[in-house]
């Protein structure tokens, strides 16, 4: 018998896990994190319904936190086995987790010293040391080659198009059919990353809803961003663009390289605020091979490089950053402005009517983030209320994540359809909406569970 737990990403964006039960051996496919709303987050403090220690193996999707941040947790509760992954995501895993471990520890501190903390003391949820015991774990695999997880089980990597090393995972199971964990599905055309691969046929599919119910902006080559830096430079001000340090600052960095290059945009100062984001660039520099054809080459790497271009390395670097009046850009992270080094770069910019704060990604339910595209008139940064005069200013255009359209093109790679596809990785609307499209377009058998729901799968039915 064949049980499916849904322990996370069902009815939201976040905490990525799904727990396969097969006749008595577990296997957890993604460990992600629960961000954003205070409600999901305190998830991540709940025993999970299953004992780490009972695990016969984890398999990660790609190396975001919200589908990997629980795996120190996962480690210091009990897990002692392999984490397989790709060779991309064991990279970028080696910047996030003792990151993430490090976010953890200092925001329990701040707490304790502050004494805004229930808890007495309040602990992080785990360590860096936990962190690096989880990397010890990982095992990378190769792309395309079917490998044995356990006995009658096997699983095979396919390229997701979603961020570096990003994968599908198909898994076949001995007389219980395949299921294709979905994980986060990339989009067609896009710089930097190559499209997502065909899917193969899945008697089960797991399916990411994220951008259920929109499509986003047409591809205008840069247009619109060249038109908000002109403007913002033309008023004196900075233009901040909050990234994910690992996916979408490269692709930040690509546009501005490439409309400076065409003179849609003046030769600006381009600062990066984020020694994961500058790490990140190494790596996937030495990926290139699995990157989209136009940045394959060694040399074309340099193509991330504006002629202004200044990494920002030290603390202090940031500080000086943030108090400097000169017009530039500044891409610092995180994302959704729910911490790093961008939060002092908003202090100094929201309160400039001078200034953008330009978003290029996904803004999660309770973020900084979603509250300013909201348009919040003023948000809470480090405990104080900062007005908000800034421009707020959004693209869509950048998104990692496939849109509605993008989604049904590639499920029509399918030769027959699943027998079941499971919408997960999405926020209530969105969800809803692409299961009926899904329903009245492909005829499909959708169902979209909520967290903790289990189903059993049965070969054939």
């Amino acid at each position: 018998m064949t049980k499916l737990t849904f322990m996370g990403a069902a009815r939201t964006v976040t905490g990525s896990k799904y727990l396969l039960d097969i006749d008595g051996r577990k296997i957890l496919i993604d460990c992600g994190l629960f961000q954003g709303l205070k409600e999901l987050r305190l998830r991540n403090w709940d025993p999970l319904p299953v004992d780490p220690a009972d695990l016969s193996a984890v398999v990660l999707t790609h190396a975001h936190l919200d589908h990997t941040g629980y795996l120190p947790r996962l480690v210091a509760n009990g897990y002692r086995g392999r984490v397989f992954c790709t060779a991309g995501t064991v990279d970028l895993c080696k910047l996030v987790l003792p990151d993430s471990a490090r976010l953890q520890e200092e925001d329990a501190r701040e707490a304790n010293r502050m004494n805004y903390s229930k808890h007495h003391p309040a602990l992080p949820l785990y360590r860096e040391s936990d962190a690096f015991r989880a990397l010890s774990q990982l095992q990378a695999v190769s792309f395309n080659k079917p490998m044995s997880l356990i006995d009658g089980v096997d699983i095979e990597f396919l390229h997701a198009g979603h961020l570096l090393g990003s994968a599908f995972i198909k898994m076949t199971i001995k007389g219980g059919g395949t299921i294709l964990f979905g994980g986060d599905l990339g989009r067609y055309g896009r710089p930097v990353l190559p499209d997502p691969s065909v899917p193969p046929e899945a008697d089960v599919l797991l399916l990411e809803s994220t951008y259920g119910d929109r499509i986003h902006e047409p591809d205008d080559k840069g247009a619109r961003l060249a038109a908000i830096i002109k403007d913002t430079v033309a008023r004196g001000g900075k233009v901040i663009i909050p990234a994910f340090a690992i996916g979408r600052v490269e692709e930040v960095l690509y546009w501005l390289k490439r409309l400076e290059d065409t003179g849609q945009i003046p030769t600006l100062p381009v600062f990066l605020d984020s020694p994961m984001a500058l790490d990140a660039l190494r790596y996937y520099s030495s990926r290139a091979a699995e990157l989209d054809s136009d940045v394959q080459a060694d040399d074309e790497m340099r193509r991330f490089f504006t002629a202004r271009f200044q990494p920002v390395s030290s603390a202090q670097q940031s500080s000086d950053l943030v108090r400097s009046k000169i017009p530039s850009i500044v891409v610092s992270a995180s994302g959704m402005a729910t911490g790093g080094r961008v939060l002092h770069h908003l202090l100094g910019a929201l309160p400039n009517k001078r200034s953008t704060v330009l978003f290029v990604g996904y803004q999660a339910a309770g973020t900084r983030g979603r509250q300013l595209i909201d348009g919040a008139r003023e948000v809470k940064i480090r405990g104080q209320l900062v007005g908000v005069h800034a421009r707020i200013e959004k693209l869509d255009s950048m998104s990692a994540h496939a849109d509605w359209q993008e989604t049904l093109r590639w499920l029509g790679g399918f030769k027959t359809p699943p027998r079941m596809t499971y919408l997960v990785h999405g926020e209530p609307a969105p969800m809803d909406a692409l299961k009926a499209t899904i329903e009245s377009r492909l005829r499909w058998n959708v169902h979209t569970p909520t967290h903790l729901e289990q189903v059993e799968l049965i070969p054939g039915q």
